[in-house]
């Protein structure tokens, strides 16, 4: 049977081992969105097929409209153990501009910051084919050692980083081999260098493009000014109303199931002395502008926003021309929590604009996508497993955190296979993902192992 200890003293025993395995990933050029590199995205998924039944999984690279799909399986050593479901991506963002990297993107190297302290550099080292070895390295350490303690299903996409078109239709076509108890995703960061987190929340998204019209053509302000209703100015007084003095959202009903954070995570929360002098000055700001009486660290992760993210109309080129625009455009986006219905927000928000329409004034409205929020209970049990062994691992309790952004892989997967997500990863903040330069920690792929061996096992047990 699986025996943790030995699992772990496996994992320190070959850390070179398994640094030269995700060198030998990193050196594929899986870049998913450039049609040129079709081939080295096959290539990789090949890779990882071969690897995983190298391991002892049933692997195969299955092909889709798109780039292949991994899915590998293999059972516990325990027939009554739970079964898991990781999912990973291999597919990497393009290295542009190449000018900018201290070295070559596909030629992975340690990079020894002081003594004790290292980097893995290349591209993907940090997103996300570092975050994946790290569950590969632990599967890898337990199939040595009598077998794994859950039964593993393993599915890595190569479309993540080109909008994943290829996964919702594979997941339907495919969701009762797929069905598993939990799906752990590794696709998120750590607190700091040393303090492990847990992403507990996401927030959903809704985006809609609004275009009010007034007159049959632009007017010259000489002449229709005064008299003509300009859309631009209506356009404006929308915007200025969806918000009030405090920073509240004031469309009807826009709170309904939002909830107030549980008091011991809200004091967690607090107790992690976020700098937000810090957060705003480095971006040049420095006066928080959500909702009054939230803390920063609400606002961004568990308050509901509405934001204008594009507005145009008239005349917009160098120097000036007089006219009164036919029409003035606006793209806004909802980031919504808890138990908020992005459907209901959305024909809400509708109403609202065309409530506060003059007359000769039309809108209509462009939808670019909704997807409601997902929320883990702070006290499920995979939660306190997970955190029981993170702590065990890293020393300290996990910060139970939420993301501000969405990851929209994990409604798919809630949506389409009825599973509940663990998000534990160990990324950093400043590993420079998606950017020239891009690096993971040494310590984050050794421990990040670990931890993934110390979860499982915990999950079983």
């Amino acid at each position: 049977m699986p025996s943790l200890e030995k699992a772990l003293s496996l994992l320190d025993a070959d850390r070179q081992g398994a640094l030269d395995r995700l060198f030998e990933l990193l050196r594929f050029k899986s870049i998913s969105t450039d049609p040129a590199f079709k081939g080295d995205v096959a290539a990789t998924a090949d890779w990882l097929a071969s690897h995983l039944n190298a391991l002892g999984f049933e692997a195969s690279a299955r092909k889709t409209p798109g780039h292949p799909i991994v899915v590998a399986k293999a059972k516990a050593a325990r027939a009554d153990a739970p079964h898991v479901l990781f999912y990973g991506h291999y597919d990497v963002q393009p290295v542009d501009p190449l000018e900018l990297w201290e070295t070559d993107p596909f030629a992975p190297s340690l990079k020894e910051i002081e003594p004790g302290w290292s980097q893995i550099l290349a591209r993907g080292a940090g997103d996300d084919k570092g975050q994946v070895m790290t569950f590969v390295e632990a599967c890898r350490a337990f199939k040595a050692n009598g077998g794994l303690p859950c039964h593993v299903t393993i599915l890595l996409e190569g479309e993540e980083e080109s909008g994943s078109t290829s996964l919702p239709a594979f997941l339907a076509e495919n969701a009762k081999a797929l069905k598993a108890d939990l799906m752990l995703v590794c696709d998120t960061n750590m607190w700091s260098r040393d303090t492990p987190l847990i992403t507990c929340m996401l927030r959903g998204l809704a985006q809609e493009e609004v275009t009010i019209k007034a007159a049959s053509r632009d007017l010259h302000s000489g002449m229709f000014g005064g008299a003509a209703v300009n859309p631009i100015h209506v356009l404006a007084q929308v915007i200025a109303g969806l918000r009030d003095k405090d920073g509240a959202i004031t469309l009807p009903n826009f709170y309904d199931g939002v909830a107030e954070l549980p008091a011991d995570i809200k004091a967690q929360w607090a107790a992690l002395k976020f700098d937000e002098a810090a957060f705003l000055g480095d971006v040049g700001l420095s006066v928080p502008a959500g909702e009054a009486n939230y803390s920063v660290l609400e606002q961004i992760w568990a308050r509901p926003t509405c934001d204008v993210n594009g507005i145009w109309g008239g005349y917009t080129a160098p120097g000036s021309k007089t006219v009164l625009p036919a029409q003035a455009h606006a793209k806004f986006s909802f980031r919504l929590v808890g138990k908020q219905n992005p459907k209901e927000i959305l024909e809400n928000f509708r109403a609202y604009v065309k409530a506060n329409l003059p007359d000769d004034c039309e809108a209509e409205f462009l939808n670019h996508g909704a997807s409601a929020a997902i929320t883990l209970p702070f006290q499920s049990e995979a939660i306190q497993r997970a955190s029981r062994a993170l702590q065990a691992e890293w020393g300290k309790a996990p910060v139970l955190a939420a993301s501000g952004g969405s990851v929209p892989i994990v409604g798919i997967f809630k949506r389409e296979l009825k599973m509940d997500s663990l998000m534990v990863g160990f990324g950093l903040d400043d590993d420079r993902i998606h950017s020239p330069n891009e690096k993971y920690e040494l310590s984050s792929f050794q421990k990040g192992a670990r931890s993934w061996a110390r979860i499982l096992d915990a999950l079983a047990n």
